[in-house]
């Protein structure tokens, strides 16, 4: 009998000491076994400096203001520089009634508090994350039907074109600059899409033969990480059969102004701005 319970005693033991019972009392959850570059499929002869995303960052905001308001922008403007823009043409840059200014995210709260002080609220935002070398477009304006556009041309030469259904927007390029840690090359153009089989292009894509390219409008400049750019009207024009009218302003109004400015029989018609924030260089 005593040789029985030696024996029964010595088993319990040896169970407790076998290695899967130890493994389950200190087993480490899934999710801190797990390598990110495990969840992502890749060549496995790919370095692993290739499996990483590189891109370049941007947030783009989008205010409105109402029309009567525009007095408010000949404030703006003296806060920001216009130094580090690159135009393509600057005639053409400005006869499209576009305006500019560069800043440091420092600087934007007064900016900002002179947006609300003119009724200006946020409508939008997008954010991007362009690789290397490539482009985005934001939309801005939407023809349901073939129209007469004006515009400045290289010359400063008044141009008239029929446009067919598509959409305006902006199209920003981004480019690493080499040997400059953090810095970027970035490009803003204007440029119509047209309607494709019945669907507005996406946002993300190659330059299609096309689209119609406003070169002489657009500009460049070096960004890093917290450095903006503001686009807006150097005057508020409300037709929307200029290149300026179409991007800037908002005839019919914000639907974004109060319930009560909504209710009056007449909108106050609106202006855009865009401000475009560099938020990363990876």
């Amino acid at each position: 009998m005593l040789m029985i319970r030696i024996l029964q005693i010595a088993f319990l033991t040896i169970m407790a000491l076998l290695p899967t019972g130890c493994r389950r009392t200190v087993e480490e959850p899934i999710w801190e076994r797990v390598k990110i570059t495990d969840l992502v499929s890749s060549d496995v002869n790919e370095p692993v400096e290739g499996q990483r995303l590189k891109t370049i960052n941007f947030n783009v905001h989008i205010y409105e203001i109402p029309s009567d308001n525009i007095g408010t922008l000949e404030e703006i403007w003296p806060m920001v520089y216009s130094e580090p823009l690159r135009f393509n043409n600057f005639e053409a840059f400005s006869g499209n009634s576009f305006r500019a200014g560069f800043g440091q995210i420092p600087m934007w709260s007064r900016i900002a508090d002179l947006l609300r002080s003119a009724d200006g609220i946020q409508v939008g935002r997008v954010s991007l994350l362009l690789p290397d070398g490539r482009s985005n477009d934001i939309a801005v304006a939407v023809l349901n039907k073939e129209q007469a556009i004006f515009y400045f041309s290289e010359k400063r030469s008044m141009n008239k074109a029929k446009f067919e259904p598509g959409q305006f927007g902006l199209r920003i390029g981004a480019e690493k600059i080499t040997g400059s840690r953090g810095a970027c090359f970035v490009s803003i153009l204007p440029v119509f899409s047209p309607l494709r089989r019945g669907l507005l292009p996406p946002l993300s894509r190659h330059e299609k033969p096309e689209d119609i390219l406003f070169t002489a409008t657009g500009f460049s400049m070096k960004m890093s990480p917290g450095d903006f750019v503001l686009v807006g009207p150097e005057k508020y024009n409300d037709s929307l059969t200029t290149l300026g009218g179409l991007f800037f302003s908002k005839p019919e109004g914000s639907l974004f102004f109060s319930e009560l400015e909504r209710k009056m029989p007449e909108h106050k018609p609106a202006l855009r701005l865009f401000l475009l924030v560099c938020t990363g260089v990876n």
